[in-house]
């Protein structure tokens, strides 16, 4: 993914931002390349829903990590959709989602 690449700096400033008591270039190549993955999808490309980046996510850890790793993720790319200003859009898409899943449970 040529975004990964072009805004690598970027993505590693954010997971440190978040991953805390770990060191960016100290992670597994598979936790980090996930994660600069799905920042990269959330940051840079608008058409992609949040839902279906972390879904993807958590998919890739399943496969090639572990469960500790499934919930490592999740919490960082969580925080990172809650806190930047730059995902407001998402992160109201993703809530109407949550939203309506819920009413239709309920």
């Amino acid at each position: 993914m040529d975004g990964v690449l072009e805004h690598r700096d970027e993505l590693d400033r954010l997971i440190a931002t978040y991953a805390t008591n770990w060191k960016v270039n100290r992670m597994p190549i598979v936790d980090r390349s996930i994660l600069r993955a799905s920042l990269c999808e959330l940051l840079w490309m608008s058409d992609v829903p949040a839902k279906v980046t972390m879904n993807e996510a958590i998919e890739l850890a399943k496969e090639f990590a572990d469960d500790e790793t499934k919930r490592f993720i999740n919490g960082i790319l969580d925080h990172v959709i809650k806190d930047d200003p730059r995902l407001e859009a998402k992160r109201a898409e993703l809530n109407a989602d949550l939203t309506s899943e819920h009413e239709a449970k309920g």
